[in-house]
């Protein structure tokens, strides 16, 4: 199997294909606007909203570099402002997701379309080629796709049985 393959393959489990870990679209598909703003009473958790945002800044920014629009990208002093929500309304809890499944599915079909010296070309902004930061992010989404899970556990939201 060759590299591209291999890390289609890993983008589309982190998304919408099962594997083993449960797919976002999947854990994000039940998940409602009082559960996405939850967190533990320590407060040492982010929420499953705030968790999401973290992983479309990191996504679209990548997204806006490769694309060449930095202009376009979204801003950040620190790590931590990446978990910041929008106005917390029904509304746009289902546009962060939505955004989310469009820039993580962009994202797809650039590396769908990518050549092999495509897959090794710097990105503009970035320490490394193309096949190595979506294996990056793809590595990124995965840990926290299993925080988003642990939230929806410690509400009650999740299964007790899932299909493997």
């Amino acid at each position: 199997m060759d590299v591209k393959t291999l890390l289609l393959q890993q983008w589309a489990s982190c998304l919408d294909e099962q594997d083993w870990f449960p797919p976002l679209e999947k854990v994000l598909e039940d998940v409602t606007f009082e559960q996405a703003i939850w967190k533990p009473a320590d407060g040492e958790m982010n929420s499953i909203w705030e968790l999401v945002c973290h992983l479309l800044f990191y996504e679209k920014r990548y997204l806006m570099r490769f694309l060449g629009e930095p202009a376009n990208e979204p801003q950040a002093e620190v790590n931590e402002n990446t978990f910041r929500l929008p106005t917390e309304t029904l509304e746009n809890w289902k546009k962060t997701k939505q955004e989310y499944f469009y820039v993580h599915r962009e994202l797809g079909k650039i590396l769908a379309r990518s050549e092999h010296e495509d897959l090794y070309r710097q990105i503009p902004g970035e320490d490394n080629s193309l096949v190595l930061e979506l294996k990056s992010l793809a590595m990124h989404d995965a840990y926290h796709i299993g925080q988003i899970v642990s939230l929806s556990k410690m509400q009650g939201a999740w299964p007790g049985k899932r299909s493997l």
